[in-house]
């Protein structure tokens, strides 16, 4: 096991930070503190630098509670709730539950742990948190924290239950609240067609984001990716299965966009242009508020945000599809279509590695030709599926046609929102 110390010595922050998220609930809490503190300074984050200083005793102001020297209820909220905002949230997790042994009947440090939990999608913990004070909820947020977290854990009905019980909420919460109603109509129509357990990529990719994904990951869905890619080195063949995939799902759907669209960067204008060309369709420039169109994307997370910005409400019988959609660090706004779930992805055009003669690995050079020639390598390529290693479930065309065609009156709905979670489909990912 590396010794988090020495990370830190080397300023491996990286690597300390790894270490203390695989390990924040068994370490000592003021040894996670200081350690924290350490990355915190690495990295110019003073808020946590000071909070976390305060838990581990080495600054800071003394608490409402202290026992033996021992961090008070305010050092504690005030460490989890930066780690929560620099996105650690792990390590806020055993600062909060110590909080609340000093302060148990004080709801804002539950929100402050459910919080935190929902951040580092511990969604079923989240559940037992607030069950376990049920006396102290609220119907806004709490029960809605409640139903929501229930969803994103997997369980439905329980998620319903919660929901049923809500009044109308205030102007603040009217949003999330819809969203919950779009998630559980979203749920009712796809498991008419689809298991949605733990295992059912699709079907709960659709439930909680309206998204449509067209394909599974053929290696690995036994030994933990269950369906979504790592490392993916993208080829020609794959984009075009996409497409193809994309044909069918409008057709599926009933949708008739009258143009193309791709986003402004070179992927996305590659393989907006090749869409364009195997379905028929001329190609414009980007413009958000078109009706109508099909907007293409290769990689969301590869596009400017102004232009991001636009494709957060739909315009009429606009859809959005994006080939390659990274589940890690998902995009701010979440495409209607998307061909494959990533962590990592190499375009066919792209400097990527390939075995050298006599086995070394060599980088090799982006392809620089004009996009419209790079785009007609996708429409010349052969449709192409990956057989794997025979794990993934068999994903047949029909399949995935009865499904859009099941659930087709609730896609597209509401705004393109992002996917904060993977919800109950795990996947393993990589530093």
């Amino acid at each position: 096991m590396d010794d988090p110390q020495v990370l830190l010595d080397n300023g491996d922050i990286p690597g300390l930070l790894r270490h203390l998220r695989a390990n924040a609930e068994s370490m000592d809490l003021r040894e996670l503190a200081r350690l924290t503190e350490g990355a915190a300074a690495a990295s110019g984050f003073d808020d946590l630098r000071e909070a976390a200083a305060a838990v581990a005793g080495t600054g800071g102001r003394r608490g409402l509670f202290r026992r033996g020297g021992e961090p008070g209820a305010q050092e504690l909220y005030d460490f989890g709730y930066a780690c929560v905002e620099r996105g650690a949230a792990a390590l806020a997790v055993p600062a909060l539950r110590a909080a609340l042994e000093l302060l148990p009947g004080e709801i804002g440090l539950v929100r402050e742990l459910v919080a935190a939990l929902e951040r580092d999608h511990r969604h079923a913990e989240a559940v037992a948190e607030l069950d376990a004070r049920a006396a102290l909820l609220e119907p806004w947020p709490d029960r809605y924290l409640l139903a929501y977290n229930a969803f994103m854990a997997g369980d439905v009905a329980r998620a319903e239950d919660a929901a049923r019980g809500l009044p109308e909420p205030d102007g603040t919460w009217a949003p999330a609240a819809e969203r919950l109603r779009r998630m559980l109509a979203r749920a009712r129509a796809v498991r008419a067609v689809s298991p949605l357990d733990d295992r059912d990529l699709r079907g709960w990719q659709f439930a909680i984001a309206g998204a449509v994904l067209l394909s599974l990951a053929p290696h690995g869905f036994a030994a933990g990716m269950t369906g979504r890619f790592a490392y993916l080195g993208d080829a020609y063949g794959q984009c075009r299965r996409g497409v193809e995939r994309l044909r069918l799902v409008l057709d599926a759907a009933g949708a008739a966009p009258d143009r193309v669209m791709p986003l402004p960067d070179r992927s996305s204008t590659i393989l907006g242009l090749a869409v364009a060309e195997l379905l028929g369709l001329p190609a414009e420039p980007f413009a958000p508020g078109r009706p109508g169109s099909l907007v293409v994307a290769y990689d969301l997370n590869d596009v400017d945000g102004d232009a991001l910005g636009g494709l957060w409400e739909r315009a009429e019988g606009q859809v959005l599809f994006e080939h390659a959609t990274c589940w890690t660090d998902p995009p701010p706004v979440t495409a209607d279509v998307s061909g494959l779930l990533h962590q990592v992805v190499v375009p066919p055009w792209g400097a990527g590695l390939r075995a050298a003669p006599g086995g070394a690995m060599e980088r090799t050079e982006p392809d620089a030709r004009p996009a419209a020639e790079v785009a007609a390598e996708i429409v010349r390529a052969a449709p192409a599926a990956d057989e794997g290693d025979g794990e993934t479930p068999p994903d047949p065309d029909d399949a995935l046609a009865a499904m859009v065609t099941a659930v087709r009156a609730h896609w597209p709905d509401g705004p393109r929102e992002p996917v904060g979670s993977p919800g109950p489909v795990r996947s393993s990912r990589f530093a």
